[in-house]
C-alpha cells in the first residue's frame, strides 16, 4: 500500500511533456511542464547543466508565472516536447517577456548535443529570426521523438519565463492583431497629444504643453514595456534598453506633477500641496540621478506611486475648495491608482495572471487620458463662462461709464463756457498790460543802450585821459572775445585781403575772429602780423600793458607792470622793452592820433 502511494506521488511530480497537435495551434507551457534550476553563481554552462549532479537540482516550477526573483542569479528552465512527424504545420517557440536582457535557448541537435540560440535586449534587434517584439525561434518537428529543451535567463530586472508553442499561421494572425491594438493605443496617445498641443497654441496655457509631454512620456514607457521602442526607435542601440523605461517613467512623473501644479493652480488654491509637489519633483529628480549612477534602481517602479498619490490628494484638496475641473482629474488619477494597485497585487501573487490584469495599467492610462481630456474641456468651459460673465460686467460698466461721461460732459461744458468767458476777459486785461510792459521795456532798452554807449564813451575818454585802472579797462575788454573783436576791427577796418593770394573773400577761421581765404584756404588769426602775435600772456593784459606804455609815454617800469598785472617781472621787461622801443619810433604818429593813439601800435608787426 505504501509503495503504491509513493509511486503515484512520483508520477504526479514527473514533468509532463507538451504534445504537438495540429488541432491546438497555440499552447502555453504550464507550471507542471517546466522545471527550474537557480544558478546563484551565474557561471554554469550547458555541459555542466547536463551533468547528473545538476540534473538532480532541477525542481518543478512552483509558480504559474516563472520569474527570476534573485536578480543576481541565472535561471535554467527545462521542458519537454513530444514531436509529431505527421504534423503539416510549421511550429515556433515564443517567449512572451520581451524585456529579458540575456536569453539562451538550447535545442537538441543529435545525441546529447544542443544548438545555442541567443536572444535578449543585449543584442541588436536586426539579429532576430522574426522581426517581432517577442523572442521567437523555429522548432524542428521531423520525428515523433520526445526531446528535452533548456533555456537560460539572466537579467538585471525582474522578468518572466513564459514560453509558448505556436503554429506560424496562428502566430502571424495573432501578431497582426496585437500590432493593430498597439496602433490604436499609440494612435490615441498621439491624438490626445495633438489635441492638447492645439489647445496650447490657442490658449497659451503651460498646463497643456506639460500634458502633451506627459502623454508622450507615458507612450514611451509603454513602448519600452512592449518592446516596440527597441523595434522602431533604437534597434541598433541595445544599451538604451537599460535606460529607456527609467527615463520615460521619470519624465512622465515630472511632467505629470508640473501639469497638476498648473492645471489646478496649486500655488494659489493649495499652497501646502504646492510645496509638497515641488518637493516631490526635487526628490524624484535626485532619485533619477541615482538611477543613472546605479541602474538596478530603475527596477523600483513602485516609487512612481508616491507622486501619483500626492497629486491625487492635491486634487481632492482643490476640489473641496470648489474648483470643479479638479473632480475629473481626481477620477483620472484614481484609475491610475487602481492600475498600480492591480500591478502590486499581481506582483504579490494575490491576483491570477491574465491579459486584462497584465495590461491593466495601460488600460487605466487610456481611461485617465480620456477623463483628463474631459477635465481640460471642463476647465475651458469654466474659463469661457468666467470670460462671458466678465465681458457682461465690462459691457455694463462701460454703459454706466458712458452715461456718467455724458452727464459730466454736459456739466463740464457749462463750466468751460463760464471759465472761457472769464479767461477771455482776463486775457484782454493781460494783453493791455503786456502792451504797456512791452512799451516800457522798449523804452528801458533804449535807455540802457544809450547808458552803455555813454559808459563806453566815458571809459574810452578816460583811456584817453590816461586815468584808467585795469579793472575799469576790463569792463571794455573783459575777455578774449571782446579783445579779439577789437583787434579784428582795427586790423581789417579797410577790408580783408588774403596775405597769400590777395583774395578779398573769406569765411570764419578755426580760432576766434580769424578769417580763412575762400580761394587758397589760408587761415589768418586775428593777432597774426600784429604786435601781439604769439603773445604768451592773456590778451586783455597785453592790451592793458600796451595802453600803460603809451599813457606813460614809455616811462613805466617793468616792476610796476608786474605789480599791476600780476605777471613775472622778466616777462613784463621783455614786452615793455619791445613796446617802449616801438613807442619811441611812432611817438609823433601816436600823438596826432589822439585818444586812440595807443592802439596804433597794435597793428605794427612784432619787432
Amino acid at each position: 500500500m505504501l509503495a503504491c502511494i509513493l509511486f503515484f506521488q512520483i508520477e504526479l511530480k514527473a514533468q509532463v511533456p507538451l504534445q504537438i497537435d495540429d488541432h491546438t495551434p497555440h499552447q502555453i507551457f504550464t507550471y507542471n511542464q517546466l522545471d527550474v534550476l537557480e544558478d546563484a553563481s551565474g557561471e554554469l554552462n550547458i555541459n555542466q547543466i547536463l551533468s547528473k549532479a545538476q540534473q538532480q537540482r532541477f525542481r518543478p516550477n512552483p509558480n504559474r508565472i516563472p520569474k527570476n526573483y534573485n536578480l543576481s542569479a541565472a535561471y535554467w528552465y527545462r521542458f519537454k516536447i513530444k514531436h509529431n512527424a505527421k504534423s503539416t504545420n510549421r511550429w515556433i517557440l515564443e517567449f512572451f517577456d520581451q524585456s529579458i536582457a540575456e536569453l539562451n535557448l538550447y535545442t537538441p541537435d543529435g545525441a546529447n548535443r544542443f544548438k545555442l540560440n541567443g536572444f535578449g535586449t543585449n543584442y541588436k534587434f536586426g539579429k532576430r529570426a522574426y522581426q517581432h517584439k517577442n523572442f521567437t525561434v523555429d522548432l524542428a518537428n521531423n520525428s515523433d521523438a520526445e526531446s528535452t529543451y533548456y533555456f537560460r535567463i539572466k537579467s538585471p530586472n525582474s522578468v518572466s519565463g513564459i514560453v509558448v508553442l505556436r503554429d506560424v499561421h496562428w502566430f502571424v494572425g495573432y501578431a497582426l492583431g496585437e500590432y493593430f491594438i498597439f496602433g490604436l493605443f499609440y494612435g490615441m496617445i498621439i491624438v490626445f497629444c495633438l489635441y492638447n498641443l492645439l489647445m496650447y497654441f490657442a490658449i497659451k496655457g503651460r498646463q497643456y504643453l506639460f500634458y502633451v509631454l506627459y502623454n508622450l512620456s507615458i507612450g514611451l514607457y509603454e513602448m519600452c514595456n512592449d518592446g516596440i521602442a527597441f523595434q522602431y526607435l533604437w534597434p541598433d542601440y541595445p544599451l538604451l534598453n537599460i535606460y529607456g523605461f527609467g527615463v520615460a517613467l521619470f519624465l512622465s512623473s515630472i511632467f505629470g506633477m508640473l501639469f497638476t501644479i498648473n492645471f489646478l493652480f496649486l500655488k494659489a488654491k493649495s499652497p501646502v500641496f504646492y510645496k509638497v509637489v515641488v518637493g516631490a519633483i526635487l526628490l524624484r529628480t535626485l532619485f533619477f540621478i541615482a538611477c543613472l549612477w546605479y541602474t538596478p534602481l530603475f527596477n523600483f517602479k513602485i516609487i512612481e506611486l508616491i507622486p501619483l498619490l500626492i497629486v491625487f490628494f492635491a486634487g481632492l484638496d482643490v476640489d473641496k475648495k470648489g474648483y470643479k475641473p479638479a473632480l475629473f482629474l481626481i477620477i483620472g488619477y484614481g484609475f491610475l491608482v487602481v492600475g498600480f494597485a492591480i500591478k502590486i497585487l499581481l506582483l504579490l501573487k494575490w491576483l491570477p495572471y491574465g491579459p486584462l490584469v497584465y495590461y491593466s495599467l495601460s488600460i487605466c492610462f487610456v481611461i485617465e487620458m480620456v477623463i483628463v481630456s474631459f477635465a481640460i474641456g471642463n476647465s475651458i468651459r469654466t474659463l469661457r463662462k468666467k470670460k462671458s460673465r466678465a465681458q457682461k460686467r465690462v459691457i455694463e460698466q462701460l454703459r454706466l461709464n458712458d452715461k456718467l461721461n455724458q452727464t459730466l460732459n454736459a456739466e463740464l461744458s457749462i463750466l468751460v463756457e463760464q471759465r472761457t468767458e472769464e479767461i477771455q476777459t482776463k486775457a484782454k486785461i493781460i494783453e493791455q498790460q503786456n502792451l504797456e510792459i512791452s512799451l516800457m521795456n522798449s523804452m528801458l532798452k533804449k535807455d540802457n543802450k544809450e547808458l552803455n554807449l555813454n559808459i563806453t564813451r566815458a571809459t574810452k575818454a578816460r583811456l584817453g585821459a590816461k586815468m584808467v585802472e585795469f579793472e575799469e579797462f576790463s569792463r571794455i575788454y573783459p575777455d578774449k572775445e571782446h579783445c579779439y573783436k577789437y583787434i579784428a576791427e582795427l586790423k581789417w577796418a579797410k577790408g580783408y585781403s588774403c596775405k597769400r593770394c590777395t583774395n578779398t573773400h573769406f569765411l570764419a577761421g578755426q580760432t576766434i575772429h580769424s578769417r580763412r581765404c575762400t580761394k587758397c584756404g589760408y587761415d589768418e588769426s586775428v593777432t597774426a602780423n600784429t604786435l601781439l602775435q604769439n603773445s604768451r600772456i592773456p590778451i586783455n593784459k597785453a592790451l592793458y600793458m600796451l595802453f600803460l606804455v603809451c599813457s606813460s609815454k614809455g616811462k613805466i617800469s617793468s616792476y610796476k607792470l608786474s605789480n599791476l598785472l600780476s605777471i613775472r617781472q622778466s616777462t613784463c621787461w621783455t614786452y615793455n622793452s619791445k613796446m617802449q622801443k616801438l613807442f619811441e619810433q611812432k611817438k609823433d604818429e601816436i600823438k596826432k592820433a589822439g585818444e586812440d593813439g595807443w592802439s596804433r601800435l597794435l597793428l605794427e608787426e612784432p619787432i
